[in-house]
């Protein structure tokens, strides 16, 4: 214990400083002393000096012990505007780590280490984190952290570097404020590779910590339990996450594969078991004709919920199963059981507002996925909140959060440039914020990434729609429905397709596939349903 003072008194300074002062003020004694005997002159010169000396000792000790305040306990000591102390950390953007490794395979690790520790901060309280989706399009670019910060506009940044050899781990990362490129904190961790659960912990609960100061004691609580599992079940998560986050059927069905590896290693991991009903109720949302078995998400759900029945993420992803199924009422308990258990959970407060939107609940649609987007930016959640608000007659509010998604959806496609639902989104808000000819050139491009994708072609029709074309917005909405769109609801409520509402073809074709045109009160539903979960 006193070694560990002796320490901390040594790295503020306060040691140096004092002997520093020590050695001055024994001088100039000895100089008093001296001028006392050779002038005559009277000795309460030394009693007056000595007296000063120490009166002034424990001010020089509390300047040096403020000076050299450590910057994770004395981040409002930053040299930056006087007025922001308690708003300087209020926003953070956490970049993805780079890979040191010798393989380019371990690029999983760095990234999945980021979205781990990204995810845990993204629930402290009072703290605004950019999403993967802005902060993940600055890997590899060479830019100054306070560049990307301003850009991203957020008050600090965390950056880190992962090099994995043999079983042994380097990470090192360091807190940066943005305003002055000041350190708030900064450490390098060498462990085993199995201590990466607690090497995630360790960052994000430190940085909360920092960030605790600066919000005056609003900024620890929060962060998540992370379930414990082998190392190497672990390793495979990760990779499904990858995976999952791409959204694809042929990357759902990788990532399936992978959280499986993962249940082979650890059959007791329960946020694998959450990852595998995730993945299937995403499958069902989007390729409903993809015969994915929801009878194994059924499995996997109530395995997870008896190894956790504590873990958000399994109640979140239930929920997800639940609504795909039309099993709304079960839904809506399990969500709110979700949000009970972590209330910034983004992935059910997205979904939830879906399940709202598609139910008619505009105004509870519009509130939750204003909320989701309070917890990250996501371009999906921006535009059903622009649509939901534009469904209750909301203009300002609609405007601005179609130039939000479109902001976001933008960023996005910097790194995932053959997203064609992306692009279908990106052309819908251009075409809402007054930008007609630039929405339906981004139509056509999104078409061209992925020709093959029924929802694809349903947005494009109703980009058509919007544009007035109404014999191109039919010839794609009829295409839409050979490729397998078939959920004649969605299309018989979506106000997208409003100007074809007398059209009789349309009619035709929903008769044909069971559907009718809905009465003045029915429900908005907005696009292509939205996958389930997941990052953005």
């Amino acid at each position: 214990m006193l070694r560990g003072a002796t320490r901390t008194l040594l790295q503020r300074g306060v040691l140096p400083m004092s002997a520093a002062y020590l050695a001055a003020g024994w001088g100039l004694l000895q100089f008093a002393s001296w001028a006392t005997d050779w002038w005559q002159l009277s000795s309460s010169l030394v009693t007056g000096t000595l007296t000063v000396w120490l009166l002034l000792l424990p001010a020089v000790i509390f300047f040096a012990w403020r000076r050299g305040a450590p910057e994770a306990e004395a981040p409002a000591a930053v040299a930056a505007p006087a007025a922001a102390p308690a708003a300087a950390a209020r926003s953070l953007a956490v970049l993805p780590f780079v890979n040191l490794g010798s393989s380019a395979e371990d690029a999983y690790l760095s990234d999945g280490i980021s979205d781990e520790i990204l995810a845990a901060l993204t629930r402290v309280e009072g703290l605004r984190v950019a999403s993967r989706t802005s902060s993940f399009a600055y890997r590899g670019r060479d830019q100054d952290v306070r560049t990307i910060g301003r850009q991203l506009s957020v008050e600090s940044v965390l950056e880190g570097t992962v090099q994995r050899s043999g079983g042994r781990l380097r990470v090192t990362t360091r807190l940066v404020n943005v305003a002055d490129g000041y350190h708030l904190w900064s450490a390098r961790y060498d462990k085993e590779m199995a201590d990466v659960f607690a090497i995630e912990d360790e960052i994000a609960e430190k940085v909360a910590r920092v960030l605790r100061v600066l919000l005056r004691g609003h900024g620890a609580s929060g962060l998540p339990r992370v379930p414990r599992t082998d190392v190497r079940a672990y390793e495979y998560y990760l990779r499904g996450r990858q995976f999952f986050a791409a959204s694809r059927l042929k990357s759902l069905r990788f990532a399936r594969e992978m959280f499986e590896h993962a249940l082979e290693i650890d059959p007791d991991y329960a946020l694998a078991h959450t990852a595998v009903v995730e993945t299937i109720a995403m499958e069902c949302m989007y390729y409903p004709a993809c015969g994915a078995d929801i009878r194994d998400a059924e499995r996997a759900s109530a395995r997870a919920l008896e190894l956790d029945p504590e873990l958000p993420e399994a109640h979140s992803a239930r929920a997800a199963m639940l609504f795909v199924q039309t099993r709304f009422t079960e839904a809506e308990q399990e969500f709110q059981a979700a949000l009970r258990l972590e209330p910034r959970s983004f992935d059910a407060l997205y979904v939830y507002a879906r399940m709202c939107f598609q139910l008619g609940r505009t105004e509870d649609a519009a509130r939750l996925f204003e909320d989701a987007c309070a917890v990250q930016e996501d371009y999906q959640a921006a535009f059903f909140a622009a649509q939901s608000h534009e469904s209750l007659g909301q203009t300002d509010a609609a405007v601005r959060m179609y130039e939000r998604a479109l902001g976001v959806a933008e960023a996005h496609m910097q790194l995932n440039p053959d997203d064609a639902r992306a692009a279908t989104m990106r052309a819908v808000a251009l075409c809402r914020t007054g930008r007609r000819a630039e929405g339906l050139e981004w139509a056509e491009r999104a078409v061209a990434i992925d020709p093959e994708d029924a929802g694809v072609r349903y947005n494009a029709a109703c980009l058509y729609a919007l544009a007035g074309d109404a014999d191109r917005a039919l010839a794609w909405l009829e295409d839409a429905v050979r490729a397998g769109f078939a959920n004649v609801e969605w299309i018989a409520r979506d106000p997208d397709l409003a100007s074809l509402r007398g059209d009789p073809r349309v009619q035709a074709l929903l008769d044909a596939h069971g559907g009718s045109a809905p009465g003045p009160d029915a429900p908005n539903p907005g696009l292509a349903p939205a996958r389930a979960g997941g990052q953005g």
